[in-house]
Order: C-alpha cells, then structure tokens, then sequence
C-alpha cells in the first residue's frame, strides 16, 4: 500500500479521427497502483483486449496472496492478462488477433515499480524537469532513444506506430525475456507522473505536456483532461488517454508564484501605512508653521 497522499485523475478520449475508444485506464489509489491500456485489433478486438486486460491486472494486483516483491506482482499481473486475452482470442474468431500495449505503475512509498509493454509511456515530472521512464517498443522508439531520431522526427514518422512488443498474441510466461520490460524510479513527495497512451505522445512534445502538467492546480482529474484536449487541438489522429498522479507536495508554477503574491500584498499593506502616517506627519508640521506664522504676526 502506498505511503503517500497521491492525488489521482485520468480522462480518455476517442480523438478527432477515430469513431470508437479502444483505450482503458485504471487507478487504485489506496494500493498505489495506476494502468493505461491501448487495444490493437479494430473495434471489437482492440476494446475487448484493453478491457480484459484491466479486469485481469486488477484482479492480480488487489487479490491477497503470496508475498511477493513489486517486480514479481506486476510481472504476474501482466502475464495473466496476456493469457486471458490470448484465450479469449482463440475461443471467439472475431477476436482473432487482437491484443494491446500497456504501462502498469505501483507505487510503494517514494519507490515506483513500472511493468510496460509496447509505446504507452510514464513520464516523471519533478524539479522543473521532465524524464520519459520507458522505452517504446518500436523501430522508431528505438531509434529515438539511440539519438538517431529527434523527439520531432519521431513523432512525424510514418512507422511511428509499429510496436515488436504486445500484451495477447501468444502464450506468456511472467519471467520471459523480451515481454515486460521492468523498470524503477522515484516519485518524490513534490513530484508526479504521468501515464498516457501514444494518442498523448505522438502530438505533443515532452516540454509541451510538462508546460500542462505544472498548470496543475490540485485538481489531477483537470489536468489530465488539459493534456487530452491539447492532444485534439494538435491533431487528435489516435484515442488519447492520460492519467495524472500528483504527490502531495506537488505545485507545479503554481508553487512558485503563491508566495511572491503574498509577499507583493505584504509590501503593499506597508506602503499604504506607511503614505497615512507620512501623510499626518506633514498635516502637523504645516499646522504648526502656521501657528508660528500667526503668533509673529500678532
């Protein structure tokens, strides 16, 4: 269970492009535990395959049982909705072939355990900076984390979307090589992290989501549906999905301007009793120069 106070929200989006969602999300935030899920295989296969892949992850997760270190529950985690999702395809024909990505986080104390799969991402945003966690699963996302490719380039390229990596397409196993990719980081008490799917990415920059994330206002449910509309009003090609999880301490700019405003009315208060008291200073002196002015004259 999670130590700290974690503010949480999440919005999804078909897009502008797209007529169905096969995005899904899920958030505990008691258990500390955060999911997005983008379903590959049409309407009826990718909606089905994210949808399967929530109810198991969060079945895994929630669901008392041999202690386990973080690693291990989320490696389960995702192997069980790989399987449920394999089965399911294999059972109905309709779903042939469908499948998904995913970005599974638990959160323990400061300490972030992160499953992922495919080219949904985590990014952690703390001390006015932001750093992608994961690695996409793509020719294009390996070229870009090689320095091959700007952020720019590759969110224009044409295979941009190509994953070597999916949660569904056949039988897994939670300790294979080469199917989660298991990574840790830090989320400080004045932090955040954001999970979203490549409908987030794929329009807007990493500098241009931390500008949002730090409009953050102690509303995460607001924030992440800025980040949602800012992926529409750049395109909108793909469904976009976001959830946002704030720490306790977490500001933003916001965090930063608040005490200079108190101090500017501090400084005001002064200046208006300080321009009274002159001010009455001045009324008694010019008083008393009349008085002397009219006892000379007497």
């Amino acid at each position: 269970m999670t130590e700290l106070a974690l503010g949480c929200g999440a919005a999804s989006d078909r897009g502008l492009v797209r007529d169905h969602n096969e995005d899904r999300f899920w958030m505990d935030a008691e258990r500390g535990a955060f999911l997005v899920v983008d379903g590959i295989g049409g309407q009826a296969g990718g909606e089905r395959a994210a949808e399967t892949a929530v109810a198991a992850i969060s079945e895994s997760i929630t669901t008392p049982g041999v202690e386990a270190g973080a690693a291990a529950r989320v490696s389960a985690a995702i192997a069980a909705a790989n399987n449920c999702i394999y089965t399911q395809a294999r059972e109905h024909r309709e779903l042939a072939g469908m499948a998904c990505v995913l970005t599974l986080a638990l959160v323990e104390g400061e300490q972030v355990t992160i499953g992922h799969v495919g080219d949904s991402r985590l990014y952690v945003i703390a001390d006015g900076a932001i750093r992608k966690v994961t690695s996409d699963h793509s020719p294009v996302g390996q070229m870009e984390d090689a320095g091959e490719l700007t952020e720019a380039e590759a969110m224009a390229h044409p295979r941009r979307n190509e994953v070597f990596r999916d949660v569904g397409s056949r039988p897994r196993t939670a300790d294979e090589g080469e199917f989660v990719e298991i990574c840790q980081c830090e989320l400080p008490g004045d932090g955040a992290m954001l999970l979203c799917s490549d409908g987030l990415s794929d329009h807007l920059t990493s500098r241009r989501i931390q500008e949002i994330a730090e409009r953050y206002d102690g509303d995460p449910t607001e924030t992440a549906r800025r980040l949602v509309d800012a992926a529409n009003q750049a395109g909108g090609r793909d469904n976009i999905t976001v959830v946002f999880v704030a720490g306790p301490a977490f500001r933003g700019r916001t965090g930063v301007t608040r005490p200079r405003l108190g101090v500017t009315r501090i400084l005001t208060r002064r200046a208006r009793w300080g321009g009274r008291i002159a001010f009455l200073v001045y009324g008694l002196l010019l008083g008393m120069l009349l008085w002397v002015v009219q006892r000379s004259r007497g």
